[in-house]
């Protein structure tokens, strides 16, 4: 559709309008699902558009091979001038992959292969009948869904930080600029001071997305204050929760978002230098920023002299090598610096020493991804969504027991209930729901009863949870709450830096007292034991993996007690999961063990 090589250098707010002028009718009928009149420019605007996602989850199903089949076809039927094949990121529908969509109807075809592209081309492009059996159907209905925006999985978003996702090629900066990227930046270059776009940041009340949810107003401005002839911007791309693809959907599908983002925080704080911090099996996410960053380069808008505002930043990719703990701040900015990744007590913080000891603002990447957006758009619009004290929207991974896996987005304050049931699609073969595990590893793992309660921080910290990154893991009656706790016990033991004694021993022995239960060993007195190690772990481990490690079994001691006690007392697990219980002469013995 467009040369992406063909950029030129940008050098005013004038330059991205004549490039989103130009380019818009691009995403003309992808915005409003309606065709143009006319054409703006018979190289870039087509009449159709047949977009293919390039995430992680469609590629793995070949959709690049499937991409590059349809190009084929509708070249050789001498479509070329009439149907413009091309590509996208993470439409969020991770399961149905590889998923195609068809503009301007807006229909979306799920697990495509290429046998199905002359049916495709034949029905749907030439005789306009659409192909059913593609379609996705209703988990309750069982109906087709025609529509993107008529699928229950996507009308009950907001998108915010995932805006670009699915919309634009994300190996373009045209199209990022079409779809008014980059105006965030030039907004903040040329109208507003620095403290202005801190001041800015502060009256959204935004709170980090990575987890603890701090303050990002309060962390901008923080650093700021601070006088040094050196500053510098991180972000946190290490995201290492199992089942957890947020911000790898949003560096995969909309890289420029992050850079601009970035931009605009150097600009706040007055630093010059940026550092992308990606785990290094994110290869595609690695790629895409590599390419945005090229680009932005190449159009001036990192560098020297950034739309002739005289403001200079830059920007350098760093890859992880996926340890856990370099999710926690300190341990990250370590391994920036080609240290090993290990925390350290604060203060001081990183906003008064950080990298190389100087002044360092550091944010994940759904943060940054809603900063062009409130600059844009005003704080007090980000600040209408929500709750209270959690404003705006919040990304988060379904995955597990559910019937539509995948990426969401949605206001603050949406209950669990809604997520699983009416995004989600509810849970397959109409299993019972028994426990949802929110934030990751080490959050907690929370019944039925709590389905209701709105998805906030601080809601969430009061039924013993957390937000985490945004993983939301879903399971039904035929899991065991006991075994569950040991596997996320587990992984927290495995990924230990090992640095504080509490953290390294006395998550090991609390992960032996689970087995215990589990194998049908374990005895009453266990669970005063695992209680007060527990908490001599959060009070005295040094950072945020150590001190939130025991969540899983403390929230399942709370919430399903009766379960811990069958696996002590009848030497049984109700979920038949533990499977040694379950062995006769073994369930026999341990049952009279138990009795002395």
């Amino acid at each position: 559709m467009v040369n992406r090589n063909a950029i030129g250098p940008i050098r005013s707010v004038e330059d991205l309008e004549k490039i989103k002028e130009r380019y818009r009718p691009v995403l003309a009928h992808r915005l409003t699902n309606e065709t143009p009149d006319k054409k703006a420019d018979e190289n870039i605007s087509f009449p159709r558009q047949i977009l293919f996602c390039r995430g992680t989850s469609c590629m793995t199903g070949h959709s690049e091979t499937l991409q590059a089949a349809f190009e084929k076809e509708i070249e050789r039927r001498g479509w070329s001038d009439q149907v413009h094949v091309g590509m996208t990121g993470c439409f969020g529908f991770c399961d149905l992959g590889p998923v195609v969509i068809i503009h301007p109807e807006g229909i979306l075809y799920c697990r495509v292969k290429p046998e199905d592209l002359p049916e495709i081309c034949d029905d749907h492009l030439e005789q306009g009948n659409l192909v059913e059996r593609l379609l996705y159907r209703s988990s309750s209905t069982g109906q087709p869904i025609k529509r993107l925006d008529e699928n229950d999985f996507f009308r009950g978003q907001v998108r915010v930080a995932l805006r670009n996702c699915g919309l634009i090629d994300p190996e373009d900066i045209h199209e990022y600029i079409a779809h008014d990227g980059y105006f965030a930046l030039a907004k903040a270059l040329m109208s507003m001071s620095p403290q202005q776009v801190v001041e800015t940041v502060e009256a959204s009340q935004i709170r980090g997305r990575g987890g603890a949810g701090f303050p990002s107003g309060k962390k901008w401005s923080f650093t700021a204050g601070v006088k040094d002839e050196k500053k510098y911007i991180v972000c946190n791309g290490d995201e290492g929760d199992p089942g957890a693809f947020m911000d790898r959907s949003l560096m995969e599908g909309d890289p420029h978002g992050i850079i601009e983002a970035m931009v605009i925080a150097g600009y706040a704080v007055a630093a010059h230098l940026g550092y992308l911090y990606v785990r290094a099996d994110y290869t595609l996410a690695v790629h895409r920023l590599e390419t945005a960053i090229g680009q932005a380069k190449a159009a001036g808008l990192l560098g020297k002299n950034i739309l002739g505002s005289g403001f200079d930043f830059d920007l350098e990719l760093r890859l992880g090598a996926g340890a856990f703990v370099c999710g926690e701040e300190t341990a990250l900015l370590r391994s920036v610096t080609g240290r090993r990744g290990e925390p350290r007590p604060r203060p001081p913080y990183p906003a008064v020493s950080g990298l190389w000891d100087r002044p360092t603002l550091l944010n994940n990447v759904e943060t940054y991804a809603n900063i062009p957006q409130i600059i844009l758009r005003g704080p007090e619009w980000f600040a209408t969504m929500g709750t209270e004290r959690s404003k705006g929207t919040k990304v988060f991974s379904i995955a597990g027991k559910v019937n539509n896996t995948g990426l969401i987005e949605v206001p603050m304050g949406t209950t669990l209930r809604r997520i699983i049931y009416d995004i989600g699609g509810g849970i397959p073969q109409g299993r019972k729901f028994k426990a949802v595990q929110m934030g990751g590893p080490t959050g907690g793992i929370l019944p039925e009863a709590h389905l209701d309660t709105p998805i906030d921080f601080d809601s969430l910290h009061e039924i013993g949870s957390m937000m985490g990154s945004g993983g939301i893991i879903v399971m039904d009656e035929q899991d065991c709450m006991v075994d569950m706790a040991r596997f996320y016990l587990q992984f927290s033991v495995d990924e230990s830096c090992g640095k504080c004694v509490p953290c390294r021993i006395g998550t090991k022995r609390l992960l032996e007292k689970v087995i215990a239960i589990t194998e049908g060993r374990g005895e009453m007195e266990d669970l005063e034991i695992i209680e007060e190690l527990s908490r001599d772990i959060k009070e005295g481990a040094i950072c945020g993996l150590g001190q939130t490690a025991p969540n899983p079994v403390i929230s399942t001691l709370n919430y399903f007690r009766d379960e811990v006690l069958a696996h002590i007392q009848d030497k049984r697990c109700p979920a038949g999961v533990c499977k040694v219980m379950h062995r006769p002469k073994m369930a026999r013995k341990n049952k009279a063990l138990s009795r002395g």
